[in-house]
């Protein structure tokens, strides 16, 4: 199977950077399943069901969200309609959308695309762990289902690397994100899960994580808030990752980075 994956798109700049590539990347890459990350597609904060329709009308197969999923309240009743937006997994049950989405594709091969929200320095969730032992009892890589795709939403690289060394060997991708600064570790883990600690956003990097640089600046030399964080306007930059799986066991057979 061969799976796109674009990292958090990051207001106008990362919106359009994806969209006006989707053709490129299809073209380049032939993937049987793109998945996109629009958690701060929103001005910066969160994703719109505009937004959502927007991505999915132009050939995205599946939409993650993260930390920033409850910013725009609109969005909430368009989780419980449409199954291809995802958000972490290891919220509250009783919370509006679910944490995982299973997808046919028109080969008759099944991908399971779920999210994991970390907790180091992150607001209080649920286990992540716990929570994708739960869901992972229902699927075995390989033999109910033939790839499993993971986000990993989360600050912290060591909560990231410890959840690809937990799930090696019994998903098919471990893809890191939230930091918004792609990473250079892509690789595949000893048992056979693609990893990276950071796809990177897609959005302006001329720019302090997608947003434009005097804010940021200036919390740090002030040392408190004293302004809004607002969107860089400049061109965007996409960054994801191209992995392809084995069509036998479902594990990693490469993992390549993409820029455009």
């Amino acid at each position: 199977m061969k799976i796109i994956y674009c990292g958090d798109v990051v207001a106008r700049a990362g919106r359009e950077a994806v969209l006006n590539n989707i053709d490129t990347l299809k073209d380049t890459y032939h993937p049987d399943i793109l998945i996109v990350n629009v958690e701060n597609a929103a001005h910066g904060f969160g994703v719109t069901p505009g937004i959502c329709r927007e991505f999915l009308d132009k050939g995205v197969d599946v939409l993650v969200t993260g930390n920033h999923v409850w910013q725009q309240r609109e969005l909430i009743p368009f989780l419980a309609e449409n199954k291809r937006i995802i958000r972490p997994l290891n919220y509250p049950e009783n919370l509006p959308g679910a944490g995982f989405c299973e997808v046919e594709l028109p080969n008759g091969r099944r991908i399971l695309v779920t999210q994991l929200l970390g907790r180091l320095f992150m607001e209080a969730v649920d286990c992540p762990a716990q929570a994708i032992e739960k869901l992972l009892k229902n699927y075995t890589l390989g033999k109910n289902i033939d790839a499993i795709f993971v986000d990993i939403h989360a600050e912290a690289t060591s909560e990231k690397l410890s959840t690809g060394y937990f799930l090696d060997g019994r998903v098919s991708v471990v893809a890191g994100t939230h930091t918004h600064v792609p990473t250079a570790d892509a690789r595949i883990l000893p048992k056979g899960t693609a990893y990276i600690t950071d796809v990177g956003m897609c959005g302006d990097y001329e720019s302090v994580l997608g947003f434009d640089t005097e804010e940021p600046v200036n919390r740090l030399t002030r040392k408190y808030t004293g302004g809004r964080l607002v969107p860089a306007k400049g061109p965007g930059t996409l960054f994801g990752i191209y992995v392809e799986t084995d069509d036998t066991t479902g594990l990693a057979q490469s993992i390549v980075q993409i820029k455009i």
